[in-house]
């Protein structure tokens, strides 16, 4: 057999090892992975403490968002209705789309990534603790400074959608949308943290031997979903740093008089928002996966057909966001191509709902509540989804765009899609947290006042469509045959509500968390969330030869707890866990695993208040909360490239690995390939940016009175790159033979880096350009902007480096955290050499 890594896969086969471990292992794992108590459970890492805060913050949201969807029922349940007036109606509505989408949706699936892929991959935790917590906090104090808006009058009025020029600083002019900004930048943030840490930890922290044919269904959803979020979410991170930048200095990205256009707005939200609402139906369909058969008690039907099925709708994703734009008068070709995208992506997704069918059909269904509110969401869903069709038919979308025949089909596709597989999730995996079980009693209760409110409030909603009721609108007057139809919707939102408050009763009543002394597999799942365990996940990593290892091997369970499996105990002292190879998932070294720490926590708090203080344009307080968040930052992560004490050691059964690895089999060489993905789909959606304003006035790029600057600044500011890269190369030879001198090295290429940067910004700004004038000035600023920010982070990267190379902890073994700065410089270098080609040649070249 071929090895990824060079390791001897037959070892594997020794395992089960034929004698218990000693029970003074265990209690040292429990002290090692033990978190803080009192106050200070805050600083905590552990995926379950943080899962769970992370959960509960994503339903609380759910609930406050549930809140405001009650009081707009109640406004449209009669017309002429005054219980809203126009404009609290608009901010109300306004944070209940944002609320429902940015910060319930996708941190809810998130979190429970959080909370159960270490469990489903038996790892200790996601190889990046702190920055889940990091995330995490700065999600909780941000979405909640965000939304406490609504309270004081500043809450945004212009849509969860935020269409310029309605949103740009001569419609909006006080701060209400910025606040709106500011709740997405929270939700870039931890959206980001968690793909970084979601792609390292499925690829590489799985049980050993869980080939990638052995991944459960829901982990294969992740992936996906952490791919679509690196692919999808830079078009929202440009998007609303366009906008920021038009209402704070007056640059006309979306103003139509100089130059800019409201469509780009359109382009890149929905580059987002429409493959958003596959960024959350995918883990939930993959909670469904994993659902489905231990409710049918049978393994699922089409294992791989479903994963390829979730592959392909990550991909077809991208192809539908025009689907929004049907009546903005695109060109037919584009028109027709989108069309047939946005009917093509319901192939994937109908082969899994036929993969669930056939599940169920296949073994004997129990209608416990989690299988209910799978079989729910399914029916919900499909509803959804052949309405989904209909409205990608191009003449049908014309008819219904704008009206609440659009409203219901969104309401079937995300509760179907998210909502009740979700809660299915909740009570299924609240055992695995909880001393005691939720009820089945109650969870029945819950089910059909949630499933039956959904169909009253939402099917008659078509209809309403249908008969011409717009959406959006605060009130309406009689006559139109609309009032007992939104009377019915109303009550059906009610229904809704009084199912979630006997889930709240529910968990009130039974749930207990624990993290040792849990219910336990009281649906009788088949995968390794349900190995016993504790503080440190798993008594020992099991080798996995099966896709359902607790039903092929049932007495696997009792092995585990035994410690006869790998990393039985605490090897060198640290919380560990077991690095392995991507595909093959093979071990490759044993990784040490930060603790508890109240850096990540001040980094975080710092993060939300400096975005608070600039929206509040407290400009200078900001700062200096900035420059906290970045000295919490630096003290955080300075321990993190540290070798433990030994080279080598033993997991178990013989087998020893490294402790420390470099080069792309390190988890970090991993983690910052992501995040140059991340920011290669930032700076690509900037050059979209860029062209797509240059083809609505290429006479005019660039405007008269600016010209192109001269070729001297361009030539002096390649001459800069191509030093900044030989300094580059010349590190690679050094940090392997002369480290020290890294201390004076690494600042001056990453001076050299921002030098560059500087000199291309400086032959703009002689010839007279400015942001404000015109969209070119405003698009090359951007570019500029961007490369600026990249620079600062490869100086604030590069002087820590360049201490540790003085100190001497860093050189040619101990150099993973000097690589990833390496790739971020070489990639800062070759962006901003684009950047420049981009801005001094196309206007020239372009016709």
């Amino acid at each position: 057999m071929t090895s990824e890594s060079g390791f001897d896969p037959d070892l594997l086969k020794r395992f089960p090892i034929p004698e218990p471990r000693p029970e003074a292992e265990e209690k040292e794992l429990k002290r090692v992975w033990a978190p803080p108590t009192g106050w200070k459970l805050i600083t905590a890492v552990n995926n379950n403490y943080i899962g769970l805060f992370y959960v509960g913050a994503a339903f609380l949201f759910f609930l406050l968002a549930g809140v405001l969807a009650l009081l707009m029922r109640t406004q449209l349940a009669l017309p002429l209705n005054g219980v809203l007036g126009q404009e609290t109606y608009n901010q109300v509505f306004t944070m209940h789309g944002t609320t429902m989408m940015f910060l319930f949706a996708v941190p809810a699936v998130e979190a429970m990534g959080v909370l159960l892929l270490p469990q489903m991959l038996a790892a200790r935790d996601l190889p990046f603790p702190r920055l889940s917590a990091y995330a995490f906090w700065a999600y909780l104090v941000g979405g909640l400074c965000f939304f406490a808006s609504i309270f004081f009058g500043l809450a945004p009025s212009g849509g969860w959608f935020m269409y310029p020029p309605l949103t740009s600083y001569e419609h909006s002019p006080g701060i209400n949308a910025d606040f709106w900004l500011l709740g997405i930048g929270f939700i870039e943030i931890s959206a980001i943290a968690g793909a970084i840490e979601i792609v390292v930890g499925i690829l590489k922290t799985r049980a050993p031997g869980m080939t990638l044919d052995k991944l459960p269904v829901f982990a294969w959803a992740m992936l996906v979903f952490a791919g679509m979020v690196m692919i999808g979410f830079p078009s929202i991170i440009v998007a609303t740093a366009l906008l920021e930048l038009e209402r704070a200095l007056h640059w006309p990205f979306f103003i139509a008089a100089k130059g800019g256009d409201p469509l780009l707005w359109q382009h890149l939200f929905w580059f987002f928002g429409h493959p958003e609402v596959y960024i959350i139906f995918l883990p939930a369909a993959g909670m469904l996966s994993m659902i489905v058969p231990t409710a049918a008690r049978t393994p699922l039907v089409a294992y791989r057909l479903v994963v390829l099925a979730q592959i392909a709708t990550g991909f077809l994703a991208f192809g539908v966001w025009v689907h929004h734009m049907f009546a903005t008068g695109l060109p037919p070709i584009s028109v027709s191509v989108f069309s047939a995208a946005g009917s093509a992506v319901s192939i994937p997704a109908g082969l899994q709902v036929f993969a669930w069918i056939a599940t169920l059909a296949a073994g004997r269904f129990r209608p416990d509540p989690p299988g209910l509110f799978a079989v729910g969401g399914i029916v919900t869903f499909v509803i959804g989804g052949l309405t989904g069709v209909m409205v990608a038919l191009v003449p049908f979308d014309w008819q219904v765009h704008d009206t609440h025949f659009v409203v219901a089909h969104l309401h079937y596709v995300l509760i179907g899609g998210m909502v009740f597989p979700l809660f299915a999730g909740f009570y299924y995996w609240a055992p695995m947290i909880s001393r005691k079980p939720l009820s089945k009693r109650l969870g029945r209760i819950a089910f059909w006042l949630m499933f039956t409110g959904m169909q009253v409030t939402f099917l008659p909603m078509h209809l309403t469509g249908l008969m011409g009721m717009p959406r959006r609108v605060w009130t309406y007057q009689p006559g139109h045959g609309w009032e007992t139809v939104n009377l019915i919707s109303t009550i059906g939102a009610f229904t809704i509500a009084a199912g979630v408050a006997v889930f709240i009763l529910d968990l009130i009543r039974n749930f207990r968390f624990s993290v040792g002394d849990t219910a336990g597999n009281v649906y009788e799942g088949g995968t390794l969330e349900w190995l016993p365990g504790d503080v440190y996940s798993t008594r020992s990593i099991p080798v996995v030869d099966s896709r359902y290892p607790l039903w092929d091997r049932p007495q696997i369970s009792k092995e585990v707890e035994e410690g006869r499996h790998l990393l039985p105990y605490a090897a060198t002292g640290f919380r560990e866990t077991i690095i392995t190879s991507p595909i093959k998932a093979e071990p490759q070294y044993l990784m040490r695993m930060p603790g508890p720490s109240f850096w990540h926590v001040g980094a975080a708090v710092a993060t939300a208040v400096f975005f608070l203080l600039l929206t509040v344009q407290l400009y200078w307080i900001g700062v200096a909360f900035g420059v906290v968040a970045i000295a919490c930052i630096f003290r955080w992560v300075w321990e993190i490239d540290r070798p433990l004490p030994v080279d080598e050691v033993d997991i178990g059964g013989g087998i020893r690995l490294p402790t420390y690895v470099t080069g792309p089999g390190s988890h970090g060489w991993w983690a910052m390939i992501v995040l140059l993905v991340v920011l290669a789909m930032i700076f690509a959606m900037t050059v979209f940016t860029y062209v797509f304003l240059w083809s609505r006035d290429p006479v005019g790029w660039p405007p008269s009175d600016a010209g192109l600057p001269g070729a001297g600044s361009g030539w002096g500011a390649l001459a800069l790159y191509v030093l900044a890269g030989l300094a580059l190369w010349l590190s690679a030879w050094w940090i392997r033979t002369r480290p020290r001198q890294l201390a004076w090295l690494l600042p001056l290429g990453a001076l050299l880096t921002a030098g560059a940067g500087l000199v291309d910004f400086r032959g703009h700004w002689e010839t007279g350009l400015r942001g404000y004038q015109s969209a070119y000035g405003a698009s090359v600023y951007a570019i500029a902007g961007l490369q600026a920010v990249l620079a600062a982070c490869v100086i604030l990267f590069a002087a820590g480096m360049a201490v540790r190379a003085a100190r001497g902890m860093a050189d040619g073994r101990i150099r993973a955290g000097y690589e990833a700065l390496a790739l971020l410089w070489g990639y800062t270098v070759a962006q901003g050499a684009v950047g420049l080609a981009l801005t001094r040649l196309f206007p020239v070249l372009a016709p």
